[in-house]
């Protein structure tokens, strides 16, 4: 392996593990790499649009998890991997792929990440980022209308659905194996500022 630093970043929905993502590609520019876990859903090409709706997408069976598993092995590696891209839109992958270099950091980010073991053992740093579950419905329902373009009450539905049981069943229970618990979300300066004091530290 070589010595490059896999960071990952995992929360609940809405937590601010984008936010937390963003101000450490901001802070080391192209020494980063972000990869999402979301980028590996599985295709269900076999599936109908309908069918593919319904799905519950908070499950781990839901992602190939295996397949990020085999690119990031590659990544510390030093070779470039094909970096899946999925549509939020249609449920389902692109007929193209992201050509993904290694670089100095590899950020993976996710609400799962750390439900699998073998992703696990592969993080130099596991953070985890945590907000209150009113914060996070919050953010998930404008995210989802305004980006994705759901409709209101879908959203809603599959967050009662799906969405919390399984923040319960997998995300909540899974902070015991993060290295770094951010409180209050990606917006805690201290913690960020700790965060990339750490990163720097190691990269020397």
């Amino acid at each position: 392996m070589s010595d490059i630093m896999v960071i990952g970043i995992a929360g609940g929905t809405g937590s601010g593990k984008t936010t937390v993502t963003k101000k450490i590609k901001q802070e080391f520019g192209d020494d980063v790499t972000v990869i999402c876990h979301d980028f590996y859903y599985k295709k269900n090409d076999h599936l109908t649009f309908e069918e593919r709706v319904k799905m519950n997408y908070d499950h781990p069976h839901s992602l190939d998890t295996d397949m990020l598993v085999s690119d990031i092995k590659s990544l510390k590696q030093g070779k470039t991997v094909n970096v899946p891209v999925y549509s939020f839109v249609t449920f389902s992958r692109e007929d193209r792929a992201l050509p993904v270099k290694p670089t100095k950091v590899i950020i993976i980010e996710g609400i799962l990440l750390f439900e699998n073991k073998e992703l696990r053992d592969l993080m130099d740093i596991k953070i985890f980022v945590d907000a209150d579950a009113d914060i996070r419905i919050i953010r998930r329902i404008t995210r989802d209308v305004k980006e994705r373009q759901r409709d209101l009450d879908s959203v809603i539905a599959q967050y009662c659905g799906t969405v919390k049981p399984m923040h319960e069943q997998f995300v909540e229970p899974s902070k015991k194996y993060a290295d770094i618990i951010i409180p209050h979300g990606g917006h805690n300066t201290v913690a960020l500022n700790m965060i990339i004091e750490k990163i720097r530290s190691i990269k020397k």
